[in-house]
Protein backbone atom coordinates (compact mmCIF):
# COMPACT_ATOMS: atom_id res chain seq x y z
CA UNK A 1 0.00 0.00 0.00
CA UNK A 2 1.08 3.50 -0.80
CA UNK A 3 0.53 6.92 0.91
CA UNK A 4 0.87 9.94 -0.82
CA UNK A 5 -0.51 13.38 -1.87
CA UNK A 6 1.17 13.66 -4.91
CA UNK A 7 -0.59 14.38 -8.44
CA UNK A 8 -2.00 11.67 -10.30
CA UNK A 9 -1.08 9.98 -13.63
CA UNK A 10 -2.86 11.90 -16.52
CA UNK A 11 -6.06 9.91 -17.31
CA UNK A 12 -6.97 8.40 -13.80
CA UNK A 13 -10.05 9.07 -12.54
CA UNK A 14 -8.53 11.27 -9.24
CA UNK A 15 -6.55 12.72 -12.08
CA UNK A 16 -9.68 14.13 -13.83
CA UNK A 17 -11.39 14.90 -10.35
CA UNK A 18 -8.77 16.89 -9.24
CA UNK A 19 -8.32 18.93 -12.81
CA UNK A 20 -12.40 19.32 -12.39
CA UNK A 21 -11.75 21.25 -8.71
CA UNK A 22 -8.69 22.73 -9.28
CA UNK A 23 -7.02 20.75 -6.50
CA UNK A 24 -5.94 17.48 -5.83
CA UNK A 25 -6.70 15.14 -2.55
CA UNK A 26 -6.40 15.81 0.64
CA UNK A 27 -4.88 12.27 0.92
CA UNK A 28 -4.63 9.38 -1.13
CA UNK A 29 -3.16 6.22 -0.94
CA UNK A 30 -3.45 2.84 -3.10
CA UNK A 31 -2.89 -0.94 -4.00
CA UNK A 32 -2.14 -2.32 -7.55
CA UNK A 33 -1.75 -5.29 -5.89
CA UNK A 34 -5.46 -5.37 -4.94
CA UNK A 35 -6.44 -2.88 -7.87
CA UNK A 36 -8.12 -0.12 -6.09
CA UNK A 37 -6.82 3.79 -5.08
CA UNK A 38 -9.14 6.11 -2.46
CA UNK A 39 -8.67 9.62 -1.92
CA UNK A 40 -10.04 11.79 0.44
CA UNK A 41 -11.22 15.31 -0.91
CA UNK A 42 -11.76 18.41 1.39
CA UNK A 43 -12.88 22.19 1.21
CA UNK A 44 -14.16 22.54 -2.43
CA UNK A 45 -17.06 25.43 -2.94
CA UNK A 46 -18.87 26.08 -6.15
CA UNK A 47 -20.33 23.83 -9.50
CA UNK A 48 -18.37 21.58 -11.23
CA UNK A 49 -18.98 19.63 -14.12
CA UNK A 50 -16.59 16.58 -13.76
CA UNK A 51 -15.73 15.00 -17.15
CA UNK A 52 -16.66 10.82 -18.19
CA UNK A 53 -14.22 9.11 -16.19
CA UNK A 54 -12.72 6.05 -17.47
CA UNK A 55 -13.46 3.54 -14.32
CA UNK A 56 -16.58 3.28 -11.96
CA UNK A 57 -16.44 5.63 -8.52
CA UNK A 58 -17.72 4.68 -5.12
CA UNK A 59 -18.30 7.77 -2.99
CA UNK A 60 -19.21 8.19 0.46
CA UNK A 61 -19.78 11.82 2.14
CA UNK A 62 -18.38 12.12 5.38
CA UNK A 63 -18.74 15.39 6.48
CA UNK A 64 -19.54 18.92 5.74
CA UNK A 65 -22.54 20.41 3.45
CA UNK A 66 -25.64 18.87 3.98
CA UNK A 67 -27.14 20.15 1.02
CA UNK A 68 -25.08 18.96 -2.65
CA UNK A 69 -26.33 17.69 -5.70
CA UNK A 70 -26.11 16.21 -9.26
CA UNK A 71 -27.31 17.63 -12.32
CA UNK A 72 -30.15 15.71 -13.25
CA UNK A 73 -32.59 15.82 -16.65
CA UNK A 74 -32.00 18.83 -17.12
CA UNK A 75 -31.75 21.03 -13.46
CA UNK A 76 -30.07 20.33 -9.97
CA UNK A 77 -31.68 17.15 -8.30
CA UNK A 78 -34.29 17.42 -5.65
CA UNK A 79 -32.60 14.75 -3.51
CA UNK A 80 -29.44 16.01 -1.55
CA UNK A 81 -26.57 14.13 -0.07
CA UNK A 82 -25.79 14.61 3.52
CA UNK A 83 -23.15 12.76 5.58
CA UNK A 84 -23.53 8.59 5.26
CA UNK A 85 -24.92 8.86 2.05
CA UNK A 86 -22.84 7.02 -0.70
CA UNK A 87 -22.84 7.77 -4.32
CA UNK A 88 -22.05 5.16 -7.57
CA UNK A 89 -20.89 7.35 -10.45
CA UNK A 90 -20.19 4.71 -13.67
CA UNK A 91 -17.74 4.95 -15.83
CA UNK A 92 -17.82 6.93 -19.21
CA UNK A 93 -20.58 9.63 -17.95
CA UNK A 94 -20.18 13.15 -17.75
CA UNK A 95 -21.52 14.52 -14.52
CA UNK A 96 -22.49 17.78 -12.67
CA UNK A 97 -22.38 18.88 -8.97
CA UNK A 98 -23.55 21.79 -6.95
CA UNK A 99 -21.34 21.97 -3.75
CA UNK A 100 -22.93 25.19 -1.07
CA UNK A 101 -20.37 24.82 1.51
CA UNK A 102 -17.25 23.13 2.18
CA UNK A 103 -17.69 19.05 1.80
CA UNK A 104 -15.39 16.36 2.76
CA UNK A 105 -15.79 12.91 1.10
CA UNK A 106 -14.17 9.67 0.26
CA UNK A 107 -13.88 8.26 -3.24
CA UNK A 108 -12.84 4.85 -4.16
CA UNK A 109 -11.89 3.17 -7.76
CA UNK A 110 -11.41 -0.33 -8.41
CA UNK A 111 -9.94 -1.68 -11.51
CA UNK A 112 -12.27 -3.05 -14.07
CA UNK A 113 -10.89 -6.13 -14.07
CA UNK A 114 -12.53 -6.81 -10.42
CA UNK A 115 -15.66 -4.61 -11.36
CA UNK A 116 -16.34 -7.41 -14.23
CA UNK A 117 -16.17 -9.90 -12.11
CA UNK A 118 -18.35 -8.66 -9.22
CA UNK A 119 -21.52 -10.10 -7.98
CA UNK A 120 -23.09 -7.05 -8.53
CA UNK A 121 -21.25 -5.43 -10.87
CA UNK A 122 -24.80 -4.21 -13.08
CA UNK A 123 -25.06 -1.51 -9.98
CA UNK A 124 -22.31 0.27 -11.65
CA UNK A 125 -23.75 0.84 -15.00
CA UNK A 126 -25.63 3.59 -13.81
CA UNK A 127 -25.88 6.53 -11.64
CA UNK A 128 -26.88 6.18 -7.66
CA UNK A 129 -27.05 9.39 -6.52
CA UNK A 130 -27.04 9.61 -2.52
CA UNK A 131 -28.29 6.44 -1.20
CA UNK A 132 -27.80 5.50 2.34
CA UNK A 133 -24.63 3.08 3.29
CA UNK A 134 -23.94 2.79 6.87
CA UNK A 135 -21.61 -0.15 6.63
CA UNK A 136 -19.76 1.81 4.35
CA UNK A 137 -19.65 5.23 6.16
CA UNK A 138 -18.44 3.16 9.26
CA UNK A 139 -15.90 1.41 7.13
CA UNK A 140 -14.89 4.55 5.60
CA UNK A 141 -14.52 6.56 9.02
CA UNK A 142 -12.70 3.91 10.38
CA UNK A 143 -10.28 4.19 7.24
CA UNK A 144 -9.78 7.53 8.33
CA UNK A 145 -9.10 7.18 12.01
CA UNK A 146 -6.39 4.89 10.98
CA UNK A 147 -4.82 7.40 9.30
CA UNK A 148 -3.99 9.98 11.08
CA UNK A 149 -2.49 7.11 14.11
CA UNK A 150 1.43 6.83 14.50
CA UNK A 151 3.05 4.51 11.32
CA UNK A 152 3.81 1.40 12.08
CA UNK A 153 3.47 -2.17 10.34
CA UNK A 154 0.75 -3.35 11.86
CA UNK A 155 -1.33 0.11 10.88
CA UNK A 156 -0.61 -0.55 7.18
CA UNK A 157 -1.85 -3.74 6.66
CA UNK A 158 -4.84 -2.88 8.99
CA UNK A 159 -5.81 0.04 6.77
CA UNK A 160 -4.96 -1.88 3.48
CA UNK A 161 -7.36 -4.88 4.96
CA UNK A 162 -10.15 -2.17 6.26
CA UNK A 163 -10.14 -0.65 2.90
CA UNK A 164 -10.15 -4.55 0.95
CA UNK A 165 -13.56 -5.10 3.05
CA UNK A 166 -14.91 -1.37 1.29
CA UNK A 167 -14.01 -2.97 -1.48
CA UNK A 168 -15.47 -5.97 -1.34
CA UNK A 169 -18.67 -4.62 0.45
CA UNK A 170 -19.63 -2.40 -2.64
CA UNK A 171 -18.51 -4.81 -4.87
CA UNK A 172 -20.85 -7.64 -3.26
CA UNK A 173 -23.75 -4.45 -3.65
CA UNK A 174 -24.03 -1.98 -1.29
CA UNK A 175 -27.07 -1.16 -0.67
CA UNK A 176 -28.74 -4.29 -2.11
CA UNK A 177 -30.57 -5.63 0.93
CA UNK A 178 -34.96 -5.00 1.14
CA UNK A 179 -36.40 -5.17 4.02
CA UNK A 180 -37.74 -8.64 3.71
CA UNK A 181 -33.95 -9.96 3.70
CA UNK A 182 -33.26 -8.14 6.93
CA UNK A 183 -32.52 -10.95 9.89
CA UNK A 184 -34.60 -10.19 12.82
CA UNK A 185 -33.15 -12.01 15.71
CA UNK A 186 -29.56 -10.01 15.89
CA UNK A 187 -28.37 -6.22 15.17
CA UNK A 188 -27.49 -6.00 10.97
CA UNK A 189 -26.45 -2.67 10.13
CA UNK A 190 -28.83 -3.03 7.41
CA UNK A 191 -31.34 -2.04 10.07
CA UNK A 192 -29.69 1.64 10.27
CA UNK A 193 -29.72 1.92 6.95
CA UNK A 194 -33.49 1.33 6.88
CA UNK A 195 -33.96 3.39 9.97
CA UNK A 196 -32.52 6.37 7.66
CA UNK A 197 -34.52 5.31 4.62
CA UNK A 198 -37.98 5.82 5.92
CA UNK A 199 -36.54 9.13 7.48
CA UNK A 200 -35.27 10.22 3.92
CA UNK A 201 -38.52 9.09 2.33
CA UNK A 202 -40.96 10.27 5.04
CA UNK A 203 -38.69 13.28 6.96
CA UNK A 204 -42.49 14.59 8.07
CA UNK A 205 -43.23 11.62 10.41
CA UNK A 206 -42.35 11.74 13.71
CA UNK A 207 -39.63 8.89 13.95
CA UNK A 208 -39.59 9.11 17.73
CA UNK A 209 -35.98 7.54 19.31
CA UNK A 210 -38.34 4.60 20.63
CA UNK A 211 -39.37 3.75 17.33
CA UNK A 212 -36.35 4.02 15.35
CA UNK A 213 -34.67 1.74 18.29
CA UNK A 214 -37.61 -0.85 17.93
CA UNK A 215 -37.15 -1.63 14.30
CA UNK A 216 -33.54 -1.38 14.86
CA UNK A 217 -33.64 -4.04 17.61
CA UNK A 218 -31.46 -2.00 20.08
CA UNK A 219 -31.95 -0.16 23.32
CA UNK A 220 -32.48 3.49 22.93
CA UNK A 221 -28.84 4.03 24.53
CA UNK A 222 -27.18 1.86 21.98
CA UNK A 223 -28.99 2.64 19.10
CA UNK A 224 -28.36 6.69 19.75
CA UNK A 225 -24.78 5.27 19.33
CA UNK A 226 -24.54 2.98 16.63
CA UNK A 227 -26.32 5.22 14.24
CA UNK A 228 -23.85 8.46 15.59
CA UNK A 229 -20.99 6.36 14.50
CA UNK A 230 -22.76 5.27 10.86
CA UNK A 231 -23.50 9.21 10.00
CA UNK A 232 -22.04 11.43 12.52
CA UNK A 233 -25.25 12.49 13.52
CA UNK A 234 -27.68 11.91 16.49
CA UNK A 235 -31.11 10.60 15.18
CA UNK A 236 -32.64 14.05 16.10
CA UNK A 237 -30.16 15.51 13.96
CA UNK A 238 -30.62 13.28 11.06
CA UNK A 239 -34.49 13.65 11.14
CA UNK A 240 -34.05 17.49 11.92
CA UNK A 241 -31.74 17.90 8.87
CA UNK A 242 -33.55 15.48 6.72
CA UNK A 243 -36.86 17.75 7.11
CA UNK A 244 -34.50 20.98 6.59
CA UNK A 245 -33.59 19.89 3.62
CA UNK A 246 -37.13 18.92 2.03
CA UNK A 247 -37.85 22.81 3.57
CA UNK A 248 -35.06 23.79 1.43
CA UNK A 249 -36.53 22.49 -1.78
CA UNK A 250 -40.57 22.83 -1.04
CA UNK A 251 -39.01 27.02 -0.70
CA UNK A 252 -37.25 27.25 -3.85
CA UNK A 253 -39.72 25.09 -5.93
CA UNK A 254 -43.45 25.59 -4.32
CA UNK A 255 -45.58 28.50 -3.38
CA UNK A 256 -46.71 27.20 -0.60
CA UNK A 257 -46.97 29.54 2.59
CA UNK A 258 -43.95 29.32 5.73
CA UNK A 259 -47.42 28.24 8.16
CA UNK A 260 -47.87 25.56 5.32
CA UNK A 261 -44.29 24.17 4.68
CA UNK A 262 -44.16 23.90 8.58
CA UNK A 263 -47.20 21.91 9.54
CA UNK A 264 -46.56 19.81 6.32
CA UNK A 265 -42.69 19.17 7.72
CA UNK A 266 -44.24 17.46 11.46
CA UNK A 267 -43.37 20.77 13.04
CA UNK A 268 -44.87 21.88 16.19
CA UNK A 269 -45.51 25.55 14.86
CA UNK A 270 -44.24 27.83 12.46
CA UNK A 271 -42.00 29.56 15.25
CA UNK A 272 -40.77 26.14 16.34
CA UNK A 273 -39.96 26.02 11.95
CA UNK A 274 -38.37 29.29 11.92
CA UNK A 275 -35.82 28.92 14.73
CA UNK A 276 -34.59 25.61 13.68
CA UNK A 277 -34.42 26.64 9.86
CA UNK A 278 -32.49 30.24 10.93
CA UNK A 279 -29.96 27.50 13.23
CA UNK A 280 -29.34 24.99 10.72
CA UNK A 281 -29.57 27.74 7.49
CA UNK A 282 -28.10 31.01 9.12
CA UNK A 283 -31.04 32.80 7.93
CA UNK A 284 -34.79 33.20 8.04
CA UNK A 285 -37.08 30.69 5.73
CA UNK A 286 -38.58 34.32 4.19
CA UNK A 287 -34.80 35.12 3.67
CA UNK A 288 -33.77 32.21 2.12
CA UNK A 289 -36.78 32.29 -0.31
CA UNK A 290 -35.95 35.71 -1.62
CA UNK A 291 -32.56 34.95 -1.96
CA UNK A 292 -32.91 32.49 -3.97
CA UNK A 293 -35.76 33.48 -6.42
CA UNK A 294 -33.91 36.78 -6.96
Amino acid sequence: MQEHARSNPAGTSEAIIADALGRGPDMQLGSKQDGWQLCRWRQFVGSYTVPALPEPLYTMHIAGQQHNRTWLNGGWSEHVSIPGCATIVPAGQQTGWLVDGELDVVTLSVSSEQLFRAPAQDQFRQMRFAFSDPLGAALTRQVLSELYAPQSTEREVYIGALVNALKAHILRGANSMTSQDIPTASFSSYRIHHVMNAILQNPEAEHSLEEMSSVAGLTPSHFCRVFRKATGLSPHQYVMKTRLDKAQQMLHQSDMSIAMIAESLGFTSQSHFTRAFRHFSGEAPSDFRKRNRN
